[in-house]
């Protein structure tokens, strides 16, 4: 049987009753901006914070306007410079090394490993011929490498780690939540992340001084006694005056719309997993086809799915998306030499310093990627796994013919 499927690889779920009805009384009493609260009042923002915090086990929390602009953020409150080089990861998305870029520091980008995460060797290595200070680390697509290895190479070196944990709200290493090992974590709620609001992110940091930057730089002017899960007054003092206001504040509309996806978020975690299982072993036994393996010490959120043609050339690659597409898959390539949709490749990115990373180049140029939401039953994930698979043998049909 010739199966097509016909769902939405963009349709996100619709916002919690909850969330509309907190949205609603936000916009009647119209005190949408973060600071524009009541006597005593603590808004929508300041009560997410909390609810953040305590989620992540942080202690302090801030939410701002986007994951993007909590990288940046999270890159000056360290203490990041202009013409300083921040270690990254090879395979990440655009906005990892335009944080970088954003504050006039020069990203380095480190090999990739099978997994689909940093390859900690090179990583190692990379410190050591660059004196690095600085690692933004992506956990990219929600691949998460060994964290106690990193930590280890990177606390012996002095090296501070900042944890890009756009795909891992939800996530944990060994018990130990993502964003939490490093200095920073920081969070996107941009529509195709794990809670929704269009844009919108979080930086969580247990180190007071850091987070006193933080709520500065996200233009808290001398407001900060309004946030509830930052820092005592004095930790402000000393950071005042010799901090620039760079604005990304989240608004309380924002705030109120998420609260209650926070909230939800472990049956969330529960329900992509499900369905990211549905698909992983519909494809673990396609011919062909390589799966992602990954680290039974991790707890990974499956709101996309990996997978690699690793013997195909690029022409047969892009036939093979393109005749999953008429069945109405949706595949993005990573490999492909021009950057398309939100894929690109770090030679794509050309403010960086030019890099030759072979490992990360044979990797990306089989690999594929595909969303998850929740829209998808397990059964939908079911019949996208045996459309993929029935491409895959296929190809290798026309291959052998080839041949």
């Amino acid at each position: 049987m010739f199966e097509v499927f016909d769902g939405s690889f963009t349709q996100q779920e619709p916002i919690p009753d909850e969330g509309i009805a907190a949205a609603m009384a936000v916009l009647q009493h119209g005190r949408l901006h973060r600071y524009n609260v009541t006597q005593g009042e603590l808004g929508e923002t300041a009560l997410l914070e909390q609810e953040f915090a305590a989620f992540t086990g942080a202690k302090y929390a801030l939410a701002v306007a986007s994951g993007g602009y909590a990288m940046g953020c999270a890159l000056r409150a360290v203490g990041v410079k202009a013409g300083d080089t921040v270690l990254s990861n090879g395979f990440t998305l655009a906005p990892v090394p335009g944080a970088i870029a954003s504050v006039g520091a020069e990203p380095l980008f480190v090999e990739t490993a099978d997994t689909l995460t940093i390859d900690l060797d090179d990583l190692e290595a990379q410190i050591e011929a660059s004196a690095a200070k600085v690692l933004l680390l992506s956990h990219m697509r929600g691949h998460l490498c060994d964290m106690d290895r990193l930590m280890a190479i990177c606390d012996a070196a002095g090296v501070v780690v900042i944890e890009d944990c756009a795909h891992t709200m939800g996530a944990s290493w060994q018990g130990t939540p993502s964003g939490r090992h490093g200095v920073v974590g920081c969070y996107s709620c941009q529509t195709y992340k794990h809670v929704n609001s269009g844009e919108g992110g979080f930086l969580i940091s247990d180190d007071p001084e850091v987070m006193a930057r933080a709520i500065i730089l996200s233009g808290s002017y001398m407001l900060y006694e309004r946030h509830a899960a930052a820092p005592p007054a004095e930790v402000f003092e000393r950071v005042k005056y010799v901090t620039p206001n760079i604005s990304g504040r989240m608004d309380n509309l924002r705030a109120a719309i998420l609260r209650p996806q926070l909230a939800k978020l472990p049956a969330q975690v529960q329900a992509w997993n499900d369905r990211y299982a549905a698909l992983e072993n519909g494809l673990r036994n396609a011919p062909g086809l390589a799966v992602i393996e990954r680290d039974p010490r991790g707890v990974y959120v499956g709101s996309s799915v990996q997978f690699r043609l690793p013997e195909a050339s690029g022409p047969e690659i892009e036939e093979f998306t393109s005749r999953c597409a008429a069945r109405g898959v949706e595949l993005k390539w990573f490999g492909a030499a021009e950057p398309k949709a939100f894929t690109s490749r770090y030679d794509s990115w050309r403010y960086a310093r030019p890099q030759a990373l072979a490992r990360t180049d044979e990797i990306l140029s089989g690999l594929l990627d595909m969303r998850l939401p929740l829209t998808f039953s397990v059964a939908d994930c079911e019949v996208i796994a045996r459309i993929i698979q029935s491409e895959a043998r296929a190809l290798q049909g026309r291959a052998a013919l080839a041949g």
